[in-house]
């Protein structure tokens, strides 16, 4: 049976498609995968501005012909600089429940990151913080939202079995408004304001919006700076991330808090764009935009996408401020429930906010990490 597979490095055109279309196949008929813009993926896999310092090779594995499998291996130069180690990063990794196939798949890109010198793998990851990184291991049968990521149950069967152990775990949550929590955040923000004499504010239109783009991304390189897998993002990054994520966002979900003239934090949600990217299936053109655009219009619960507080601020309830204004702007659009984004499984101080809502902790995404 074994001579049936094959492994293919993604380094010319055909590889390459079936590198990209692979998880399209994979996931044609799941109900709760969210398929990215295909055109975004190609882009991200060979303009993205992080493979100035980042080398990476891509594969493909094939059985009889067809495609079953795809891995790519990375070193972030960057980050093993920041950290002092030689980590290798699994990246992209989607496979059909197939052992072979998944053992052929990681030991061409383990083997690789060996022969360049790195001595742990971990993932997956992408190429910064601000890419989809780790693997569902809980939720199988929840939409994610935009920010997250959907694999299948045997996905962790067969890292266990190649001998992967837990790194980090982000979990997510599904919160809803109630007259509590919305009463407890506006006692609580006008109690700031009056304390610190904080402002919080929304941009009026989306060039606006982008105009406080470099501000944000200063302030999350602050606020990130000593969690795991997070690089200083430079001036291509945040340019790179401001025509991918920027364009689309709705100004009246996005709210800083300033200090009389600084900028001190910063939230950014977005009406669920799941299930138009899912009608979408992948293409803007010629009805993906009419069905993301009506996401837009009527949204059925808001996804919160990035959160950053300065970190001398952490302490001033700057948090508390941002969430008022999101409770505001929901129940002025009558919409009750949030996703929230990934946290790590030990950010008590950011979990012990969710006890105000009526809320569920719904899924978990893992890191994983073995030895080379």
């Amino acid at each position: 049976m074994q001579e049936k597979y094959e492994i293919k490095l993604a380094d010319d055109a055909k590889t390459f498609k079936d590198f990209v279309n692979f998880p399209y196949l994979l996931y044609k008929d799941n109900a709760y995968w969210i398929p990215p813009i295909k055109s975004d993926e190609k882009k991200l896999w060979t303009r993205h501005p992080a493979l100035k310092f980042v080398n990476l090779k891509k594969w493909v594995v094939y059985w009889k012909g067809r495609p079953v499998g795809r891995i790519a291996a990375a070193i972030n130069h960057k980050y093993n600089e920041k950290t002092d180690q030689k980590y290798g990063r699994i990246v992209g990794l989607e496979t059909y429940n197939d052992e072979k196939g998944f053992r052929l798949l990681m030991d061409t890109a383990t083997n690789w990151l060996k022969e360049e010198g790195m001595q742990k793998v971990h993932g997956p990851l992408g190429f910064t913080n601000l890419d989809t990184q780790g693997m569902l291991v809980e939720g199988f049968e929840e939409i994610p939202s935009i920010a997250s990521v959907y694999h299948l149950p045997y996905y962790k069967t067969l890292m266990k079995k190649y001998g992967f152990e837990k790194e980090n775990d982000w979990i997510e949550f599904h919160l809803k408004l109630t007259d509590a929590s919305v009463n407890k955040g506006e006692r609580g923000a006008k109690l700031l304001k009056r304390r610190f004499g904080f402002e919080v504010f929304s941009p009026k239109n989306k060039q606006e919006l982008k105009m406080y783009a470099d501000t944000a991304f200063n302030i999350l390189n602050k606020a990130f700076a000593h969690l795991p897998y997070v690089i200083e993002l430079d001036d291509e990054l945040k340019d790179y991330y401001k025509k991918k994520y920027f364009n689309v966002l709705d100004p009246k979900y996005t709210f800083f808090v300033k200090d009389k003239d600084e900028i001190v934090g910063f939230l950014i949600a977005i009406p669920s764009l799941s299930e138009g990217m899912k009608k979408a299936n992948g293409k803007l053109w010629p009805f993906g935009w009419y069905h993301i655009m009506q996401s837009f219009k009527h949204p059925k619960n808001i996804d919160t996408l990035l959160t950053g507080v300065i970190p001398e601020y952490d302490s001033k309830g700057v948090a508390v401020l941002l969430f008022d204004a999101l409770h505001k702007e929901m129940k002025a659009n009558q919409v009750e429930d949030i996703e929230t984004t990934g946290v790590f499984e030990d950010n008590h101080s950011v979990i012990s906010n969710w006890k105000n809502y009526d809320h569920i902790q719904h899924k978990r995404r893992r890191t994983w990490i073995k030895n080379l």
